[in-house]
């Protein structure tokens, strides 16, 4: 019974559990990729990016084992968000960065994906034409599974906060990170980045 009263009373863990099975699942293309694999990418991925891993080019390599690392470091993010007692002052400020950066940095990437694709299918903009068949990859699968992925760190940081001692110093940690995410994504597509 006391089993079923601190399961019920403790905060759901589902979001971070959630955002690390997205980013560990994430990283298997990414080193997939990168060791040379080319299955599903011509058809879901842009072109330019296909015949730079074809070419097995050494700069796009190590970005995809970057990236790679990067989502495996997001996988083990949502894995410490998981943990029903918090960590401590200073971990928990860095997890709250961490977490609000990388939400809001997905789901911008998801929404712009999204937003440029309606566009494009609702012919206000144009796209190069050898961009037009994997358009829709990035409309309907890559963006939504950006914000998702977004989706789940932010729900895992706000449910780590709820027992955080230091709650206060967090979320301003956690707003930090979302702004500075918000203001690095603006910057990016202003400069045309990414």
């Amino acid at each position: 019974m006391s089993l079923r009263r601190e399961t019920a009373s403790s905060p759901a863990r589902w979001p971070g559990y959630a955002a690390a099975v997205w980013g560990f699942a994430f990283a298997v293309p990414s080193f997939y990729w990168a060791m040379g694999g080319l299955a599903g990418a011509a058809s879901t991925i842009s072109p330019s990016l296909v015949e730079l891993a074809r070419d097995r080019n050494p700069g796009f390599i190590t970005v995809l084992w970057v990236t790679g690392v990067l989502k495996v470091v997001g996988g083990m993010l949502g894995l410490a968000l998981v943990r029903g007692r918090t960590w401590g002052r200073g971990m928990n400020r860095l997890l709250q960065l961490s977490a609000w950066g990388a939400g809001v940095l997905l789901v911008w990437h998801g929404a712009l994906f999204v937003g440029q694709g309606l566009l494009v299918q609702a012919h206000v903009i144009e796209l190069a034409p050898e961009l037009l068949p994997v358009s829709r990859w990035y409309t309907y699968l890559w963006g939504p599974w950006f914000v998702a992925g977004g989706l789940t760190f932010v729900f895992a940081a706000r449910t780590h906060l709820s027992g955080a001692a230091d709650r206060r110093d967090a979320e301003i940690a956690g707003i930090v990170g979302g702004l500075g995410a918000l203001a690095l994504s603006v910057t990016a597509l202003i400069a045309g980045i990414g």
